[in-house]
């Protein structure tokens, strides 16, 4: 027992001695300058001495801080604000500052605005016609019956001179034997007088240009004086090579003076009729030349020239026709088809241009971002002019060699805005406004909000909700109604219950989302949306 007793005492010393050795151990490598412990004591004063942190902001833009990290419903890092940034910008109020590592993040990129040949290339749709002076329209000009058709089919492919179909009319032969008359009483009045061989040569002549007229061609009319007897058809042939692309001629049909019944197109030579876009009208003249691509012949170009801008607009399209002439070797361009048609506009010199992806283009303005230095950007108004394939010229507003934000620009330009709203949204002790003395500071600081006053209905703090049925806003032009709003955060609602009366400040956070930066019952002090961080 006695044993047991002395072997327990003497593990308790050695036990005793153990850890105050460790303790005597770890303190001396605390206080070593090497140490661990030593170098994160160093390091986090020298970081406080480097940057502040004031309060952390919602990374999605959302009137929204917070004193200590946090994430968003979505999962993201609340960002940082630190001292002196709220400063600077305070006093270039223009000008947009992101951190370089945020740079970084957003994919920021940026170009040189330079002097370049700004070359435009026209595109517009097209489509193939025939070409219109070479359309030929056979049509008798005599009453009479088709007899006899030799080309019956639409789309077929004739020869100059070759026999489309023969006709009967009473009036051709009437007219060829008054011809075959006249003729032979020529003859038999050789020996008669002057006068009486004059009047007969001039019944002849008038019955052959009467047969000329109705297009009879001189073979048959020769082949008509050797007969000397009327033939009963006639045959009409076609006028140029080409395609029939028009056939009304039925066999057995009768037809009247001037009735088509054929068509014949020669299309060794077609048109290409483009729609160019009013917006590129001016930039097209005659002569400049034109490439044409078609969808049947992928990878084949047709090279040609304008030869004609029509004077007219399409009210439809907006468009203006613009004519191109193409030879048609082998009938590859079929009238009807579809086709590209690029116009290589002439260039006037060289001019300040910047990329097309670093403009911004509200509809009324048109915003440049220029790259002053790492991280910090400037937006610019500026006027544009023409515009090429991948740059736009820039009149004024930027200079040559400034760097201009060619990617992430509208990443940047949201930074910017999320800046001003929460600049409007009364974050004095945070340093988005500037303090002010004397009659400036006796002037209410300009809201971006809307303010109404009503009755509180419903609240629900999980949510970060609450109904309230409002009087008439003016600035809205809306009337008194119930709706319910969004809180900028929870600790607005503290305090309010339904039936309380209120005035209260919103804005429009997105399309048909009112958040509510501030609120007070009646005849209290206004709950700013950041007032716990003043």
């Amino acid at each position: 027992m006695t044993g047991r007793l002395k072997s327990g005492a003497i593990i308790m010393v050695v036990a005793g001695l153990a850890a105050g050795g460790g303790f005597w151990y770890g303190k001396r490598q605390s206080s070593e300058p090497g140490s661990h412990v030593a170098l994160t004591a160093a390091s986090s004063k020298g970081g406080e001495k480097e940057r502040k942190i004031l309060y952390y902001r919602n990374p999605m833009g959302l009137p929204d801080t917070s004193p200590t990290p946090k994430k968003d419903p979505m999962g993201m890092d609340y960002i940082p604000v630190y001292a002196g940034e709220q400063e600077q910008d305070a006093a270039n109020p223009t000008q947009i500052r992101i951190s370089t590592d945020k740079v970084q993040k957003l994919g920021v990129r940026v170009e040189a605005a330079s002097l370049r040949t700004l070359d435009k290339v026209v595109r517009a749709a097209a489509r193939i016609e025939p070409d219109e002076r070479q359309t030929y329209t056979v049509a008798p000009k005599f009453e009479g019956y088709v007899e006899r058709l030799h080309v019956n089919v639409t789309g077929q492919a004739v020869s100059k001179g070759q026999a489309l179909f023969e006709v009967y009319s009473p009036e051709l032969i009437s007219a060829q034997r008054e011809y075959a008359i006249a003729a032979q009483g020529v003859d038999a009045l050789k020996g008669a007088s002057d006068e009486a061989q004059r009047g007969m040569r001039q019944l002849a002549d008038s019955s052959l240009t009467r047969m000329r007229n109705w297009d009879i061609s001189d073979e048959q009319i020769r082949a008509l004086t050797q007969s000397g007897s009327a033939r009963r058809t006639l045959t009409f042939r076609s006028p140029v090579a080409g395609i029939v692309t028009e056939k009304k001629a039925v066999q057995g049909m009768r037809f009247m003076p001037g009735e088509m019944l054929y068509q014949i197109t020669n299309l060794d030579s077609v048109w290409v009729i483009a729609d160019v876009f009013e917006q590129d009208s001016g930039l097209v003249q005659t002569g400049m030349r034109a490439t044409v691509r078609v969808n049947a012949y992928p990878g084949k170009v047709f090279a040609g020239a304008i030869t004609y801008v029509y004077p007219t607009l399409k009210a439809e399209t907006r468009t203006v026709p613009v004519r191109v002439e193409l030879d048609n070797p082998g009938g590859l361009l079929k009238p009807g088809m579809f086709a590209q048609v690029e116009l290589s506009a002439a260039a006037k010199g060289a001019v300040l241009t910047v990329p097309t992806s670093a403009l911004i283009d509200s509809g009324t303005r048109q915003i440049v971002l220029v790259q002053l230095k790492e991280g910090r950007f400037e937006p610019r108004e500026v006027k544009v002019g023409a515009r090429g394939e991948d740059h736009i010229e820039i009149m004024d507003g930027v200079r040559d060699g400034e760097m201009v934000v060619v990617a992430a620009n509208f990443l940047i330009d949201a930074e910017s805005n999320l800046k001003a709203a929460i600049g409007g949204f009364g974050h004095e002790g945070h340093g988005t406004q500037p303090a002010q003395s004397g009659a400036a500071a006796a002037k209410p600081a300009a809201t971006v909000g809307h303010q109404a006053e009503g009755k509180v209905e419903e609240v629900d703090v999980q949510a970060s909700t609450l109904s309230i049925a409002h009087g008439p806003v003016p600035s809205l032009k809306w009337p008194a109604m119930s709706m319910e709003f969004q809180a900028a955060n929870s600790a607005l609602l503290t305090g309010l219950k339904p039936g309380v009366v209120v005035s209260f400040e919103f804005v429009e956070r997105g399309q048909g989302e009112w958040v509510i930066t501030a609120i007070k019952p009646m005849n209290q002090a206004p709950a700013r949306a950041h007032a716990g961080h003043n």
